[in-house]
């Protein structure tokens, strides 16, 4: 199984990146990739026409960076929720559809472009709590390990 993650932006902070590593680490079994685009810059009171423009930049970058036939899920505020257990289903699904590939993107701090968002498979959305995109990267690498531990019936879950 490959798994893709496509984040807008490098984590900056330690216990992130080191958070992200163990989850990378446990997940060895599969072959993962993490992209990171670079943001578009915006001055400290950006315009509703800055925030969309930047927004169509960062989202043509992560069009060219999805793998080919991956069934993709934009994590977004309007996308829908899901138990881990119903997110491992998925996972398995594709794993045994033959696609074999799932990509997982993640927007900076104003979310992602509309043709991001119409480009993928699915929405997936964590809460409708908000969260820094940078902790949502180690809260999806932490469900995406969970949902592997389910698939394999492990303690890890319970």
């Amino acid at each position: 199984m490959n798994i893709t993650l496509i984040c807008v932006g490098k984590l900056k902070e330690k216990y992130l990146a080191d958070a992200c590593s163990e989850y990378i680490k446990r997940l060895s079994a599969y072959k993962l990739n993490v992209i990171e685009v670079a943001p578009e810059r915006l001055g400290d009171s950006p315009t509703d026409g800055e925030i969309r423009a930047a927004l169509e930049k960062e989202g043509r970058k992560i069009i060219e960076k999805l793998p080919k036939s991956s069934f993709v899920y934009a994590m977004c505020v309007e996308g829908r929720q899901r138990t881990s257990e119903e997110l491992s289903a998925e996972i398995d699904k594709i794993k045994l559809g033959g696609t074999g590939s799932v990509t997982f993107i993640i927007g900076g701090s104003f979310g992602l472009s509309d043709e991001v968002k119409q480009k993928a498979d699915e929405k997936l959305s964590m809460s409708r709590m908000t969260f820094p995109h940078q902790l949502a990267r180690v809260m999806l690498l932490e469900q995406i390990y969970r949902a592997a531990q389910i698939s394999l019936g492990t303690r890890y879950h319970k």
